[in-house]
């Protein structure tokens, strides 16, 4: 950078000067920027905006196109000793059940470990985790291992080999990889093993050829003559259910159609009744209403915005003159307005509009519309503001607005399943497939992104260039400017030696 004198000799402020000469050209650099931060502000609008139509898109409308989203079905149980999930295959009647057993996972508590006193009583020992074999009493002659093993059903017997310097925290460990839950209790002096699941198929045994290396480790329990520990064997639940048994290796049962979990055990008779379940798919309906409707009212909010054409965006000097709430007040206008009139969103809106209020064509050959179904929107003087395409289920309890009115939709899912189900599943079909279409990849944009988001990155992009440029040319005449005013000064400073220098000739005279 060259070297810039600032009215050394000329006293002027050569940099107020000279940024008032580029300031026109700063203004446009500014202006670049300011366009550049609110076509950001833009590009996240639209983003959350596409985050939310794609969320109906592949969740709310990809499940409704299936009829199996309205063949939903319940099960009640004269107990709470057992609880149902009910699958759309399930039938429609009524079932006995009776608990026979509950399954149980194998489970051995270790005996307590103890040690002699000095009275020579036994009482509880102290070990750690870090204790050995060794410093557990077990002996060992040089160079002898003992072996202890521990067998678990449907795999390869484990053999654990023990030397003086074996820690208790490595039994554990060895009986951890057999496929066992393991651990040593420290406060109560005992191992704890656990099978990895219930049911018989996940029993285990521990055994050794030195019974009293089992003893040391309070395993014993098999011991006909002084048993150590206590185990408890694996068992399968079983249950009748219409007279016919089942067994399984947990307490839960998938039996045509039914997922039957057993809670605790009764020796009661359990009716079983599986229903049409008229609420679930009211449920699945008033949920896609509520999401479309959301949207709905978001996508007018958006596009019917009061214009912020007043509201410039705000340089870093004026925002410095203001209060923080205040220009957030200010910044908000601006983005509240940012999709005003958009035609992309206006397109996108209208599309789903007009699937909602042109029907279905149904198999028998008649059209259906939401209407027949006791779902309307509440008409254009009764709706609010940016709502009045949002529409309501006649009947439904949570809505104030249509409360009092007869649940057509209720009776409908009761007396023709079929119907309901054909008419949401197609609807679903045809709101998913236009906004697939929407949605779909060109030039610009991208996959599932109903906006030009390649066209706006691009547009970005140029104003990053033209920024650029412009940084170029305000530092080129910045320097032209301080070159002139340099040469100035250094003429100043020559003029003034020249001065000096014939002032003290006539001086001397």
């Amino acid at each position: 950078m060259p070297v810039r004198l600032s009215g050394m000799n000329s006293g002027l402020d050569t940099e107020a000067i000279v940024a008032e000469l580029v300031k026109a050209k700063s203004t446009k650099k500014e202006n670049l920027e300011k366009d550049q931060k609110k076509l950001s502000w833009k590009q996240d609008a639209w983003k959350d905006l596409n985050s939310k139509i794609y969320g109906l898109y592949s969740k709310t409308l990809s499940d409704m196109r299936f009829s199996s989203s309205y063949a939903k079905k319940k099960t009640t149980a004269s107990s709470s000793a057992i609880s149902v999930v009910t699958g759309s295959g399930a039938p429609e009647t009524v079932q006995s059940l009776k608990m026979v057993s509950m399954a149980k996972a194998a489970y051995l508590t270790g005996g307590e470990l103890t040690v002699k006193n000095d009275e020579g009583m036994d009482v509880k020992a102290s070990y750690k985790a870090t204790s050995t074999m060794a410093e557990m009493g077990m002996t060992f002659a040089e160079g002898e291992t003992k072996k202890i093993t521990i067998s678990v059903e449907g795999k390869d017997p484990l053999d654990i080999e023990l030397t003086a310097d074996t820690k208790i925290s490595d039994v554990v460990n060895e009986l951890s990889k057999a496929g066992v839950k393991a651990n040593f209790d420290e406060k109560n002096q005992r191992f704890y093993v656990a099978a990895e699941g219930m049911g018989k198929d996940k029993n285990f045994e521990i055994t050794s050829d030195d019974n009293a290396a089992l003893r040391t480790l309070g395993l014993d329990y098999s011991n006909v003559n002084n048993p150590q520990g206590k185990k408890l064997n694996g068992s399968d639940a079983e249950i009748e259910l219409n007279g016919e048994t089942y067994t399984s290796n947990s307490n839960t049962f998938e039996i045509n159609g039914l997922t039957i979990t057993l809670n605790n055990m009764t020796s009661d008779e359990i009716t079983l009744t599986t229903s049409q379940d008229t609420s679930g798919v009211f449920d699945t309906i008033k949920t896609f209403l509520k999401e479309y409707n959301t949207l709905i009212n978001e996508m007018d909010k958006l596009y019917n915005a009061e214009s912020a054409a007043k509201y410039k965006m705000l340089s870093d000097d004026e925002k410095e003159e203001m209060n923080e709430d205040d220009v957030k007040e200010w910044e908000d206008k601006i983005k509240s307005a940012l999709l005003r009139k958009d035609s992309t969103l206006g397109n996108v809106s209208n599309a789903l509009k007009t699937i909602m209020l042109a029907g279905v064509e149904m198999s028998d050959g008649s059209k259906m519309y939401l209407s027949d179904f006791g779902i309307n929107t509440l008409g254009y003087f009764a709706a609010a503001d940016n709502e009045k395409s949002a529409y309501h289920i006649d009947g439904d309890k949570d809505d104030e607005s249509t409360s009092g009115k007869e649940d057509k939709l209720s009776a409908m899912i009761a007396s023709e399943p079929e119907k309901v189900s054909e008419f949401f599943s197609q609807l679903a079909k045809n709101l998913y497939s236009r906004l697939d279409e929407l949605m779909a990849r060109t030039d610009y944009s991208s996959a599932f992104t109903v906006y030009n988001d390649k066209a706006m990155k691009t547009e970005y992009d140029d104003y990053k260039t033209k920024i650029s440029k412009q940084e170029e040319k305000i530092n080129t005449w910045e320097d032209f400017y301080y070159k002139k005013f340099t040469r100035m000064e250094k003429a100043m400073a020559k003029l003034q030696s020249q001065e000096s220098a014939l002032g003290g000739l006539f001086g001397s005279n």
